[in-house]
């Protein structure tokens, strides 16, 4: 049986800020198995970025133990958890991060060229993703072409070209109308199904955090089990 994608035990993180130790995270345990989603709820100040950005090798835990796909990756040094993302994560964000210079084609190819891929096979590869995307037909026009909806296609195009095991994503429907959430939302189910990557989704959005399937709470920097709406135990 192979390892979850992810398995945190007892994460913790602080601050020191004024003089005194502010605690963001306070023993969060979390497993995650490959191909399974994860909605991350809660209010503003709960911790979630900073456990998805731990989550991502992008911050390091005060104290725990993270392994992703059994590894420990706060023991790596900063250039093989560089490495590691590259290999096996993707990364999508509310605000897109889409280079405004290049086509829609160019942007998703540049992860394939940082991992070694010649420009033809990137290219090749970019715009087969684009068309998973709906977006095939628009693979030339730069981002200022494009509508804010078809930004973020681009830009989970761009987070799922390398295959990872993981994507994270943080808010990535919080500049999206209503309609075009729900859109992006049914499109990470489709992909999950397809490509069995797992996503980790941190979001205000209830109604569309029970959607993704398994939804997580944290409260003043604890996980706890969400009930929704439906009376149902998302966790």
């Amino acid at each position: 049986m192979s390892d979850p994608v992810i398995q945190c035990q007892q994460l913790s993180k602080s601050y020191q800020e004024a003089g005194s130790q502010v605690s963001v995270l306070k023993g969060v345990n979390l497993s995650l198995e490959q191909g399974d989603t994860l909605s991350i709820v809660g209010s503003s100040g709960s911790g979630k970025s900073t456990l998805l950005h731990i989550l991502g090798t992008l911050d390091g835990a005060t104290d725990g133990c993270l392994k992703i796909k059994g590894v420990e990756v706060e023991k790596l040094s900063r250039a093989k958890q560089a490495d590691f993302r590259n290999r096996h994560m993707g990364f999508i964000y509310q605000f897109h991060h889409l280079l405004m210079d290049f086509s829609a084609l160019e942007n998703v190819a540049m992860p394939l060229l940082i991992a070694g891929k010649t420009k033809a096979e990137a290219k090749k590869e970019a715009a087969d993703m684009l068309d998973k995307v709906g977006l095939g037909h628009r693979a030339s026009h730069r981002p200022s072409e494009l509508s804010g909806g078809e930004r973020q296609r681009v830009a989970i195009a761009r987070a799922l070209v390398t295959k990872p095991s993981l994507v994270l994503a943080d808010e990535p429907t919080g500049n999206l109308d209503k309609h075009n959430a729900l859109k992006i939302y049914e499109l990470l189910n489709e992909l999950n199904k397809e490509f069995d990557t797992s996503f980790v989704v941190v979001t205000h959005d209830l109604e569309l955090a029970e959607k993704l399937g398994r939804v997580v709470q944290l409260d003043d920097g604890v996980l706890v089990e969400y009930q929704g709406a439906d009376g149902v135990r998302h966790a």
